[in-house]
């Protein structure tokens, strides 16, 4: 169908921003281009622009402080309450294997597609930037009626925080300057779903063991070893929050239960083992290649099919694109004369069978929601060493660090002088069900839309539980319209579901406007 914002209707400045946006590369390290872009826009509607070091922007007029601030020379009264609409500028930059695009210079290639009846905006073959492309969008459209007088909002002090790298840590929200974050009210631009209010998250952790590779010369073990490639393909993956509890699979975990029991019964000597990408995500790939004894070569690939069927019996409705692909290799289609010892790959195998992986437990409040989990993210062999990622998350500060602290245990009870370290550590945000900025919010939802919203808690961590810590007395709530495929090339963005926000939000603030004025 090809893009014209002409054919997505209203706010038509919001897809004329997003459209631009989306011309601009904007991976999480690289958001210099956006940020330009940004505060060019911002000085056109006589904006002011604050920075910090790691490189968030405050837009804002007048003074940025709360004490007190200008409209041009009008002086703003101190009573008058205090707004802030934020959003991140990176996004995740995913693409299909079959296509090629350079994320630091090209721009995405949009698309309008037809889903159920709806229309939908897309990317062709790459993610769309929709996570946050959309809060970006809304909040230059916002700075862009506000500055040219189109809306007031007499009792309302309006600002736009826009944070880094979010898709890589949160490292932004993590390393904010105070100053920029002086409000009443903080309302989040990234969620995904146009019925539902996000008011609580998870905190997580990263935990990653390195494991140094010790090899030992094929020809030293025998000279009857013939190569296997295994891979585990077409899985679903998705986030390793969000979608936890969606019972899909792991490839990591299926490979490495394969592995495990093809070892314990015939002995075998692994030369590569790899899974997994990004650490907030369900692996959907992995691959070895190992070595058997020509002797049980048959045999292995016997249990192998025996064991694809299990797996295929427990989890073919969920996963129905699941491929488990054995393939033996003639010794002349790999040149691999270094393999893992056999110490170290029995107790690796150890280590990753038994490594818990999915939810741990479920809040006992509410059965639909995730209280711990731990995900099995990564295995990559780089520079003599395999590192192994997982990620832990839960909504109770010390439920999180007892489930990471578990992780560290089991590696250490590996032997094999395992290095751990943790990063990205962030806190849970508690959910607080009697703000004033969320009785709004409802009532204005019920209003316009003749039904209650969703509130809920999400199993994954939000830049809004990081900035809630740092700033308790700010009331925070999470929201969007509707994005499917998120960190994914499937990513999409309904259009009428971006009407709707938009509606809500104008809404939204006519009615902190008349709330302030009590």
């Amino acid at each position: 169908m090809g893009f014209d914002v002409k054919k997505l209707g209203e706010p038509l400045l919001f897809w004329k921003y997003f459209e631009e946006i989306s011309k601009i590369p904007r991976c999480s390290g690289n958001e210099q281009q956006i940020r330009v872009y940004i505060e060019n826009i911002a000085r056109s509607f006589e904006y002011n622009i604050k920075t910090d070091e790691i490189g968030n922007i405050l837009v804002y007029r007048g003074r940025s402080d709360d004490d007190s601030s200008t409209e041009g020379d009008e002086k703003i009264s101190t009573r008058k309450q205090t707004v802030i609409f934020q959003a991140h500028l990176d996004m995740v930059c995913e693409k299909n294997k079959d296509i090629i695009h350079n994320f630091t210079k090209e721009s995405l290639s949009l698309q309008i597609v037809k889903k159920g009846g709806d229309k939908w905006v897309t990317a062709q073959g790459t993610t769309l930037g929709a996570d946050n492309g959309v809060g970006i969008a809304y909040c230059l459209t916002l700075m862009n009626l506000l500055s040219n007088k189109k809306w007031e909002y007499a009792q309302l002090i309006i600002k736009y925080l826009f944070t880094v790298q979010e898709e890589t840590g949160l490292i932004g929200a993590g390393n904010i300057n105070h100053a920029l974050v002086e409000a009443d009210y903080l309302i989040n631009l990234d969620s995904e779903d146009d019925t539902k209010f996000t008011i609580g998250c998870a905190g997580g952790i990263t935990t990653i063991g390195r494991v140094k590779l010790d090899y030992i010369k094929k020809d030293e073990i025998s000279n009857t070893l013939v190569p296997i490639q295994l891979a585990i393909k077409g899985l679903l993956g998705g986030h390793s929050g969000v979608d936890i509890n969606e019972g899909r699979a792991n490839a990591i975990k299926i490979l490495s239960k394969i592995l495990w029991k093809v070892n314990t019964s015939y002995g075998i000597y692994i030369s590569a083992l790899n899974g997994g990408n990004l650490s907030n995500a369900i692996p959907r790939e992995a691959e070895v290649c190992f070595y058997c004894d020509q002797l049980y070569k048959s045999d292995i690939l016997d249990l192998v099919e025996r064991i694809k069927s299990e797996v295929e019996l427990g989890i073919s409705q969920i996963e129905p694109g699941m491929e488990i692909l054995p393939k033996p290799l003639e010794r002349s289609e790999t040149d691999m004369d270094m393999l893992f010892s056999n110490k170290l790959g029995e107790k690796l195998l150890h280590i990753l069978y038994v490594m818990p992986n999915g939810p741990i437990s479920i809040h006992p409040k509410d059965p639909n929601l995730v209280y711990t989990s731990t995900n099995l993210a990564s295995l990559k062999m780089q520079e003599g060493y395999l590192e192994i990622v997982t990620s832990q998350r839960s909504l109770h500060e010390i439920s999180k660090t007892i489930m990471h602290e578990k992780v560290e245990a089991l590696f250490r009870l590996a032997d094999l002088g395992i290095e751990i370290h943790h990063k990205g550590e962030y806190p849970s945000w508690e959910p607080d069900y009697d703000s004033d900025l969320l009785k709004v919010a409802k009532t204005t939802y019920n209003t316009l839309f003749q039904e209650e919203p969703i509130i809920q808690v999400i199993h994954a961590g939000l830049e809004t539980g990081i900035l809630k810590k740092q700033f308790p007395s700010v009331e925070m709530i999470s929201l969007g319209p509707n994005i499917e495929g998120g960190h994914s090339p499937d990513e999409s963005l309904q259009v009428k579901s971006v009407r709707k926000i938009w509606y809500f939000l104008s809404s939204l603030l006519e009615n902190l406007d008349m709330l302030n004025r009590k």
